[in-house]
């Protein structure tokens, strides 16, 4: 973790699999060793620190190990975000640090079901009004970064009920349907190279103080054009 962090780091949160199990392809499978960290609420410096709070943002970051559990490739539980006091729910910007991404993203009204390849250094912002899922779908450890608003908490109800996402993702990148869905639309392929959110290049840490840039993660009116855009790449 600290190849990829030079500040002060807290004992993460770990996310075992009894925690997961009913998302999960095979809710049978069984491991003894944590699924995936989670490293929340970070900051280098107190003066970052304290522009993260006055503007109710968080900095996270997450480190998935490579794992199969039943043939399906490791993943967090998943979530959607609720809606802001503005139009649409709130957004979440990621950035992979090291590893490939496959990020299955779900609108709401399960009309669009899109999945988003990421490599290392590349942004994927999640948008408004889409659940989301995080799988590793490699041999390497998965190490993302993410900013995201800290007015709301993640809702897991939904992808808790229906037993995950929309789709499962299997060893050789194969995606089954998961059946506890009547019906959803075949899944979109992008790269996160299609998004182009922001054109922004370099650390997403380094966003940290520019106001206008952030804004969005507490108001997603001002991503209604990407939002248009992302549905219709």
């Amino acid at each position: 973790m600290k190849h990829y962090w030079d500040g002060p780091l807290p004992n993460p949160q770990e996310r075992k699999i009894d925690e997961i199990r009913m998302v999960l392809a095979d809710q049978g499978c069984s491991t003894s060793r944590p699924l995936y960290f989670m490293y929340r609420d970070l900051a280098r410096s107190e003066r970052d620190r304290a522009w993260l709070v006055s503007n109710a943002i968080r900095y996270d970051m997450t480190i998935i190990p490579p794992r199969l559990l039943s043939g399906e490739y490791v993943k967090t539980k998943g979530h959607y975000h609720p809606p802001a006091p503005s139009n649409g729910a709130y957004p979440e910007l990621y950035q992979v640090l090291a590893g490939t991404a496959h990020f299955l993203l779900q609108h709401r009204g399960l009309d669009d079901v899109a999945v988003v390849s990421a490599d290392a250094g590349e942004i994927v912002m999640i948008p408004p009004d889409y659940g989301h899922v995080s799988i590793n779908p490699g041999t390497e450890d998965l190490v993302m970064a993410n900013l995201v608003s800290t007015a709301f908490e993640s809702e897991y109800g939904e992808i808790e009920i229906m037993h995950g996402a929309a789709y499962y993702e299997f060893e050789g990148q194969r995606w089954e349907k998961n059946p506890h869905y009547s019906e959803v639309p075949p899944i979109r392929f992008l790269e996160a190279g299609d998004l182009n959110w922001n054109q922004t290049s370099g650390s997403i840490y380094d966003l940290i103080g520019e106001r206008e840039t952030l804004s969005c993660l507490n108001h997603p009116e001002e991503l209604t054009e990407y939002l248009s855009v992302f549905q219709r790449l």
